[in-house]
C-alpha cells in the first residue's frame, strides 16, 4: 500500500510542484484571465505538434528522442526553400512540407540506424547526434545555399554573395494555419472592437456574456493538432504499434515473437522525425521568423521538458500528458518575467528560474528512470534468490 502511494506521488510530483509554482506566480504577474488565456491558446497551438511527435519512440522503448531536431532543421530547409521561390500562403506551407519530408525521412532512417547501435543509450546517442547533424545543416545553409545551390532571391543571401542571413522574415505564410478558420471568443461589445482593429475578415465569433477582452482562437491549428492525435490513438491499435509496444516493454520477448525489433525501431525514429519536420513549420508558421542558425536548437529541449512537465516519464507518456506539459511550462514561460519583476524588481530573475526548470526537470527525469530501472533489477534478482530458496 505504501509503494503504491509512494510511485503515485512519485509519478505526480512533477506537475504538482508547477501546478503550486504557478498558483504563487500568477497573482504577482499581475496579468489578466483574457491575457493568460490567449497566451496559453497560442502556445497550445505552436508547440503541441512538436511535443506529439516524441509519443512514437518512447512507445518503442527508446526514450526521450533528442534526435527530433533533425526533423525541426528538416523543415527548416523546406521554409528556405519556398521563401527564395516565392510561395506564400497556404500552398507555400504544405511545400515546405512536401520538401522537408524527404529529408527527414533521411535523416530518421540515419538516425535510427545509430541508435541501433547503441542500445540502452538511445537518449545521449540522439542528443549528441543532433550536433552532429547541425554541423552538417551549418554547412549547407552557411556555404552551400548560393554558391552550390543556386539561390534566385538575393534578399535571403548575405552579402558575400552565399550563405542565408540570420533572420528570415515568413511573413508570406505567417499565421496561414492559425487564421485559417478565424475564431474568437468575445462579448459582444468586444468583438465588435476586435474586428474593426484587426481588420474586416469574417470571425466564428463565439459571444460569451461579462469576458473583458476579446480571445483570438488558432482554429485550424488545433483541428490539424486534433487529427494528429486521433492518428496516434490510431496507430497505437495497428500491426506495428502493437509491435512497437511489445518492443518498448521487452525487446528479447518481442525478438522471440518473430518482430523485426530493429526495423520497427528505425521506423519509429523516422516517424517521430518526420512528425517533427512539420511540427517546425507550424511552430515557425504561428512565430512568422526564422532564425536560420537557432531556431531548432531549443525545438527539443523545450518539447521534453514540457512532456516531463506533463507527467511522462522516460518510458511512459500519453497525449493527456502532452497537453497539461505544454499548459504548466509555458504558463510558467509567460508569467515567470513579470513575477520575477514584482516581486524583486529584475525580469531576469524569472528567465533564469525558467531556463533552470528547462533543463533540470530533463536532468531530475533522467535521474528517476536510472534509479527506478535499478530498484526494478534489484526486485528481479531478490525474486530469483526466493525462487531458489523455494527450489
Amino acid at each position: 500500500m505504501m509503494r503504491k502511494l509512494f510511485d503515485i506521488i512519485a509519478g505526480n510530483a512533477v506537475p504538482a510542484v508547477f501546478i503550486l509554482i504557478s498558483a504563487f506566480a500568477i497573482p504577482l504577474s499581475g496579468y489578466s484571465a483574457t491575457y493568460l488565456v490567449q497566451e496559453l491558446l497560442t502556445r497550445i497551438g505552436r508547440n503541441s505538434f512538436l511535443i506529439l511527435s516524441l509519443l512514437i519512440p518512447i512507445m518503442a522503448g527508446m526514450g526521450l528522442n533528442f534526435g527530433m531536431v533533425l526533423g525541426a532543421m528538416a523543415g527548416q530547409i523546406g521554409l528556405l526553400f519556398i521563401y527564395d521561390w516565392g510561395v506564400v500562403g497556404l500552398p507555400g506551407m504544405i511545400l515546405a512540407c512536401l520538401i522537408g519530408t524527404p529529408i527527414a525521412i533521411v535523416l530518421g532512417f540515419f538516425c535510427g540506424a545509430v541508435l541501433n547501435r547503441a542500445k540502452g543509450r538511445e537518449m545521449v546517442t540522439s542528443y549528441i547526434l543532433g550536433f552532429f547533424i547541425n554541423g552538417v545543416y551549418q554547412m549547407f545553409v552557411l556555404y552551400l545555399m548560393g554558391w552550390v545551390i543556386p539561390i534566385t532571391n538575393p534578399t535571403l543571401l548575405l552579402s558575400r554573395g552565399y550563405g542565408v542571413r540570420n533572420a528570415v522574415s515568413l511573413v508570406g505564410i505567417r499565421g496561414v494555419l492559425d487564421n485559417l478558420i478565424p475564431t474568437i471568443i468575445a462579448g459582444t461589445d468586444s468583438a465588435k472592437q476586435f474586428i474593426n482593429i484587426n481588420g474586416a475578415g469574417t470571425f466564428i465569433a463565439v459571444h460569451v456574456p461579462y469576458l473583458n477582452g476579446a480571445i483570438r482562437i488558432p482554429l485550424g491549428t488545433l483541428i490539424v493538432i486534433g487529427l494528429f492525435c486521433l492518428f496516434i490513438v490510431w496507430f497505437r491499435k495497428t500491426k506495428l504499434g502493437q509491435d512497437m509496444r511489445a518492443i518498448g516493454q521487452n525487446q528479447a520477448v518481442a525478438d522471440s515473437a518473430g518482430i523485426a525489433v530493429n526495423r520497427t525501431r528505425i521506423i519509429a525514429i523516422v516517424i517521430s522525425t518526420v512528425l517533427a519536420c512539420y511540427g517546425q513549420i507550424i511552430y515557425l508558421q504561428n512565430m512568422g521568423t526564422l532564425n536560420t542558425y537557432n531556431s531548432h536548437d531549443q525545438a527539443g529541449m523545450f518539447s521534453i521538458a514540457a512532456l516531463l512537465i506533463g507527467g511522462a516519464s522516460v518510458s511512459r507518456a500519453s497525449i493527456a500528458n502532452v497537453f497539461v506539459g505544454v499548459i504548466l511550462f509555458h504558463l510558467m514561460f509567460i508569467v515567470a518575467p513579470m513575477a520575477g519583476k514584482n516581486l524583486v524588481g529584475e525580469a531576469q530573475i524569472g528567465e533564469y528560474f525558467r531556463v533552470f526548470v528547462s533543463y533540470g526537470i530533463i536532468a531530475i527525469a533522467l535521474v528517476l528512470h536510472a534509479w527506478k530501472r535499478n530498484r526494478e533489477r534489484e526486485a528481479a534478482r531478490r525474486s530469483l534468490r526466493g525462487n531458489k530458496g523455494g527450489e
